[in-house]
C-alpha cells in the first residue's frame, strides 16, 4: 500500500512535533505533577481531534467489538502517558533517551509477532543504522555513562512506556485500515480521558492537594453541574436518542464525565497557570497529541507498523536542532555524523517498503 512515497511525510511530521516537546518542556512542565500534565495533554488533544472528526467524517455506528477495541487502545494510551511522564520525572535525561531508542525496536518486533509483518534484512539493517545514528546524536548531548545509575522504578516506567506506545501503534493498525487514522486517533484518545482524569485526581490528592483547597463557589459548582451533568449527558442523549441503549449511554456519561470535569477544575484551581505553562500545555495537547497522533496513524494507512516506527528516531534530531535555535544550547560533535547515519537508516527502511 505504499505506492505513494509521500506516506513518509506523516510520521516524519509526527516525530518532529514530538521532538519539539524537548524545548517546550523547558517552559514550565515542572509546575504540574506528571500524571496531571498527561491528563491535561490528552484531554485537550481529545477536544481538538473531536472538533476535526465531526467536521471531516460522518457520524459512524461502531460495533460493540470495535467500541471495546477503542477502549482498549485508550487504556494503552493511558499506560503510555502515565509511565512516560512518571519515568521522565524519576530519571535523568540520559535514561530518558531509552524511550527514543527502544520504542521503534519494540514496534518492529511486536509487528512481526502480532501482525505477522515481514522482517526483511533491509528493514533490520535500516533500523539498526537509525538506532546507531540516534545513539551518536544522543551521546553528543547527554552523558550516556549515567544510563545505568539512578532510579530503577523510573527506568522500568520508561521501558513500559516504550512497549505501550509500540502496542498502540501495532494494535491500532486494524482500526486505522477499517476506518481511518483520524477516527482511530480521536476515539482512542477520548477513551483515555476519563481513565487519566481519575489518576490525575488521585495524584493531586496524594501529592498534598486536597479538595478542601478548592473554593466551592456558586460558579465552580455550576460549572461542574453544567459540564458534567448537562452538556455531556445531553450531548450523549441527543447522539443516541434513537437507540434503545440511550439510558445506558447517559449513565456511562455521568460515570466518565464528572470525574473528568472535576479533575480539570481541580487542576486549574491548584496549578499555577502562568503563560509558559499554558503555552506548554497547548503545545502538548494540540500539536504533540492531536496532530502528532493523527499523523502517526496516518502513516499506518499505507505501510506496516515496523516501517512507521523507524521515523520515531527523528525526535532527538529535531529536539537538538530546536534546542540550539531557541535555547542557544550547544550541539554535540557527533550531531552531523549521527544525523546522516540516522537518515540513511530511515531511507533504507522506507525503500524496503516502496520497492
Amino acid at each position: 500500500m505504499a505506492e505513494n512515497p509521500a506516506y513518509a511525510l506523516a510520521p516524519l511530521a509526527a516525530a518532529s512535533l514530538w521532538g519539539g516537546m524537548y524545548v517546550v518542556s523547558k517552559w514550565g512542565f515542572s509546575a504540574i505533577p506528571p500524571v496531571t500534565l498527561g491528563f491535561l495533554r490528552v484531554a485537550l488533544g481529545a477536544v481538538a481531534l473531536l472538533v476535526v472528526v465531526r467536521q471531516a467524517r460522518p457520524v459512524r455506528e461502531f460495533s460493540r467489538a470495535d467500541h471495546r477495541r477503542f477502549v482498549a487502545l485508550g487504556a494503552v494510551v493511558t499506560a503510555t502517558i502515565v509511565t512516560q511522564f512518571l519515568g521522565t520525572d524519576l530519571t535523568n535525561a540520559s535514561q530518558g533517551a531509552l524511550l527514543t531508542v527502544l520504542t521503534p525496536v519494540f514496534t518492529l518486533l511486536l509487528g512481526v509477532t502480532a501482525l505477522s509483518e515481514p522482517l526483511t534484512l533491509r528493514k533490520v539493517s535500516g533500523m539498526t543504522l537509525a538506532a546507531v545514528g540516534t545513539l551518536v546524536v544522543l551521546a553528543g548531548q547527554y552523558d550516556l555513562t549515567r544510563m545505568t545509575g539512578g532510579n530503577a522504578a523510573g527506568i522500568a516506567a520508561l521501558l513500559a512506556a516504550s512497549l505501550a506506545w509500540a502496542a498502540y501503534t501495532v494494535y491500532g493498525k486494524s482500526l486505522v485500515r477499517t476506518y481511518s487514522a483520524l477516527e482511530t486517533a480521536t476515539y482512542s484518545t477520548i477513551a483515555a480521558v476519563p481513565m487519566l482524569g481519575v489518576l490525575a485526581a488521585g495524584e493531586l490528592a496524594v501529592s498534598g492537594h486536597r479538595l478542601g483547597e478548592v473554593p466551592l463557589t456558586l460558579s465552580v459548582v455550576g460549572a461542574v453541574l453544567y459540564l458534567g451533568l448537562a452538556s455531556i449527558v445531553a450531548a450523549w442523549y441527543l447522539r443516541y436518542r434513537e437507540n434503545n441503549a440511550a439510558l445506558l449511554r447517559i449513565v456511562v456519561a455521568i460515570i466518565t464525565g464528572v470525574p473528568v470535569v472535576v479533575s480539570l477544575i481541580w487542576t486549574v484551581m491548584l496549578v499555577p497557570m502562568t503563560l509558559p505553562v499554558v503555552g506548554a500545555v497547548i503545545y502538548l495537547g494540540v500539536l504533540s497529541t492531536a496532530a502528532a497522533w493523527y499523523l502517526w496513524y496516518k502513516g499506518l494507512e499505507y505501510v506496516d507498523a515496523g516501517t512507521v516506527a523507524v521515523f520515531f528516531f527523528i525526535q532527538p534530531l529535531v529536539g537538538t536542532l530546536l534546542g540550539a535555535l531557541l535555547l542557544q544550547e550547544a550541539i554535540g560533535p557527533g550531531f552531523v555524523a549521527g544525523g546522516v547515519v540516522m537518515a540513511v537508516g530511515v531511507y533504507v527502511v522506507s525503500r524496503s517498503t516502496t520497492s
